[in-house]
């Protein structure tokens, strides 16, 4: 017979450890679960919250003391202790209990041989324990735990282990650990760390994560060996200043150039607004022949002020053209060459937004310095119920452009730009006309430095534009090897009208020839920015056709388009150049296909019938049987490229191949290689496995890679500078010890020159 007391008493009331939710996934082995199981769904009571209390027998004096035998349960909201038996006294306010006892709430379990309870202030002691932390991996033995009237956890005599039952891959053990409930840490006296049974570390002192939150303290070293950096090893060191502030403090050796130090510092300012700010020096970098130091610093700012004004602003600045090169920089890569400062503050309206901003780009390797913009202000406007259907819209921007040479010509350009369109939009299809008007001024200083080529003091170019747009949906049932799908066949056309004014008095601040792609096809304009504004007579002609399986899933994509010139355009980037312009433009044509379950096929080309060119072209061949398994082939062709630095005209045939896949349930394989056909040589090589149990991660990898060498005035290097770096990297990290480290692939595939593309409108 159960007999069932309610007592209105305070029951260790343990705050979480964690945010983590209570789950205990069959399909997740890692997951260290207590042999009791975890209540669901409880929550916990406050202090002075009734307490329920059964056994199978129990034996009381009123007011003095009660015993209770049998499956004894003592119960306060998710809280709750069994045991064989139990005692209470209440005069001195303490429970006893003993006999296969288990404490147990919403964040942990333990096991203990006894329990000693004051009641009064909340705290408890249990000998000889066992404890889980529920929803991690965290779970370990003490010779003592005690629950303190801070609500804080003391174990004394102690280890603890993220590794599953009977794995002894590493084992803490400590002569006391404390675990602070409000920070949510563990702080650890006279620290052993095992690995495989063998005593490897000793620390008299440290502190480790029990969940999510931040703490102070060392991060996990990286090693690796280079061609060009020799030995390095990096150890970050964390500091948590404040709940919206950080700072990240890295020593990094490198053997044959120095120490490098690296900083970011972390902030938030407000709910809506962050940034950073890196700063990274090295002294006297041997491996350059005046041994000169080397910087950067960057700092970023972007979020929302309130609900109309945004802000964003970013500035970075390097020693040398080389920085990204040859150090591992928190900031970009080495395939990064522009370096962009922009500060820029914008607000928001239904259907106007207004901008301010200045901008600076920074070339690296580059003789040419772009202009400056200094600075920008933009209006756009945008109504839609201008009479019923009718649009209309504008434009407006005024740009000044400076230079850090004087010797340069500068600028300030007026822009307005309105609009009216007349959208007819249906299940059928769509057909958009519109209509526009192309006023720019420029007020343009030091024009006579020009000389003979000089260009014009003050030019007014009014250019009208006419555009109409029309797409058709056509779709029908269709089957293929048998399957079902919906195939639609999407026609569309674009006639396009711009006149003609010479331009060549006008110079070239913010514009550049924009790349040609089926997409491209129906651009308004040739050139980005507004020093150029390319007349035209064409009309654009393009197919789409997609099918959908049962599930509406595309399955296959094929574009097709061309321009077709009416008369030539007399507009160039370069004064008195007239390009010659064919009656047609090379044909575009996209393709994404799923070829079959596992197979997928991902292509473009840009192909001239007339001169039976191929003007550019790229594909790539995926094999993925599943979300951790690829097998990529790629391809790329990219003719007349002009080499910034010589200034010929040069190609690109490259070859490639991506893989990852699984050796093992825990070991993973890497590999990338890239191929120049042109030049007969491998341009990036690399190669990489990675082990990773429940409790630790190790990485090894090698990676061989040309290096881009830009010429460096300030900072010569010496003449047997690489053409190619290689370099063998380990990544170790045990989890639970503070460590993130390498948790899966998916960074893997992007590292190095060319990332991993999958392709785009394709879905498992």
């Amino acid at each position: 017979m159960q007999i069932r007391y309610l007592l209105a008493l305070g029951l260790f009331p343990y705050p979480a450890l964690a945010d983590t939710a209570v789950e205990t996934p069959a399909q997740d082995q890692c997951l260290v679960v207590p042999p009791i199981p975890v209540p669901e769904g409880a929550v916990a009571e406050s202090a002075t919250g009734q307490v329920e209390i059964l056994s199978d027998s129990s034996n009381a004096i009123m007011n003095k003391n009660a015993t209770f035998e049998g499956d004894v349960k003592f119960r306060q909201g998710s809280r709750s202790i069994l045991a064989d038996k139990a005692s209470m006294d209440y005069e001195q306010q303490r429970l006893d209990a003993a006999g296969s006892l288990v404490f147990q709430d919403s964040q942990f379990t333990v096991t203990a041989d006894s329990l000693s309870a004051q009641l009064k202030d909340n705290s408890a002691k249990l000998q000889g324990a066992k404890y889980w932390l529920h929803g991690q991996q965290v779970h370990g033995n003490a010779q003592k735990l005690e629950i303190t009237k801070d609500n804080n956890l003391i174990l004394n005599g102690t280890d603890f282990t993220t590794c599953p039952p009977g794995d002894s891959s590493w084992l803490l053990q400590a002569e006391r650990i404390k675990i602070d409930s409000s920070e949510e840490w563990g702080e650890i006296w006279n620290a052993k760390l095992r690995i495989g049974d063998v005593p490897v570390f000793y620390m008299p002192y440290m502190t480790v994560p029990v969940s999510d939150k931040r703490k102070t303290g060392f991060l996990f070293p990286s090693f690796s060996t280079s061609t060009t950096n020799g030995v390095e090893i990096a150890t970050p060191w964390y500091w948590n200043i404040a709940p919206e502030y950080d700072l990240t403090l890295t020593p990094h050796y490198m053997s044959a150039r120095g120490l490098y130090l690296q900083s970011e510092f972390r902030y938030l300012a407000g709910d809506a607004q962050a940034g950073r700010l890196n700063l990274e020096y090295l002294g006297s970098d041997r491996m350059l022949e005046n041994n000169s130091d080397r910087y950067l610093y960057h700092w970023e700012h972007q979020g929302a002020i309130d609900k109309h004004w945004r802000v964003n602003a970013a500035f970075t600045d390097v020693s040398d053209n080389n920085y990204f090169n040859d150090l591992d920089s928190a900031v970009a890569r080495a395939t990064d060459n522009q370096i962009s400062r922009i500060g820029e503050m914008s607000y928001f309206e239904n259907d106007w937004n207004v901008s301010a901003r200045v901008q600076d780009i920074k070339v690296l390797g580059e003789d040419e310095v772009p202009y400056q913009v200094m600075p920008q202000l933009a209006f756009n406007y945008r109504s839609r119920d201008l009479l019923n259907t009718l649009e209309f819209s504008f434009f407006g921007e005024a740009s000044n452009f400076e230079h850090k040479d004087s010797d340069q010509v500068t600028a300030t350009r007026l822009h307005l730009q309105p609009t009216l369109s007349l959208p007819i939009h249906g299940p059928a299809g769509s057909l958009t006309s519109e209509l526009t008007l192309l006023q720019t001024n420029y007020w343009q200083r030091n024009t006579e430095l020009m000389g003979e080529d000089a260009l014009d003091d003050n030019v007014s170019r009014t250019i009208p534009r006419a555009k109409i747009h029309g797409q058709i949906n056509l779709e029908r049932d269709t089957s293929w090897l048998g399957e079902p799908y919906r195939q639609t066949l999407e026609p569309q056309f674009q006639y396009l009208y711009a006149g003609y004014e010479d331009q060549d008095g006008i110079g070239i601040y913010d514009s550049a020839t924009l790349q040609d792609d089926y997409y491209g096809l129906f651009r308004a304009r040739r050139f980005s920015g507004l020093d150029r504004i390319a007349d035209a007579n064409q009309l654009t002609l393009g197919l789409t056709t997609r099918f959908f399986d049962d599930h509406n899933l595309e399955q296959f994509k094929l574009s097709v388009g061309q321009i077709i010139y009416f008369s030539e355009s007399k507009v160039s980037l370069s004064e008195g150049l007239i390009e010659e312009r064919p009656s047609a433009s090379a044909i575009a044509a996209e393709l994404d296909a799923r070829i079959t379950d596992d197979w997928f096929v991902s292509g473009a080309i840009q192909y001239d019938a007339r001169t039976r060119e191929n003007k550019k072209s790229e594909v790539t061949l995926d094999y993925r049987p599943g979300g951790d398994k690829l097998v990529q082939f790629s391809y790329r062709y990219v003719p007349d490229l002009i080499n910034t630095n010589t200034n010929d005209e040069v190609s690109i045939s490259q070859t490639g191949f991506r893989t990852t896949w699984p050796l093992t349930d825990n070991l993973y394989f890497v590999g990338n290689w890239y191929y120049d056909l042109n030049e007969s040589r491998a341009v990036e090589t690399y190669t990489g496995f990675q082990y990773e149990s429940c409790c630790w991660a190790v990485r090894l990898s090698y990676h061989y890679r040309i290096k881009t060498n830009y010429e460096d005035d300030f900072n010569p290097v010496q003449d047997n500078r690489e053409l190619f770096e290689s370099g063998v990297y380990l990544n170790f990290v045990i989890k639970g010890l503070g460590g993130s480290g390498p948790m899966g692939v998916s960074d893997m595939l992007d590292e190095g020159l060319f990332n991993y593309r999958k392709p785009l409108y394709l879905r498992n």
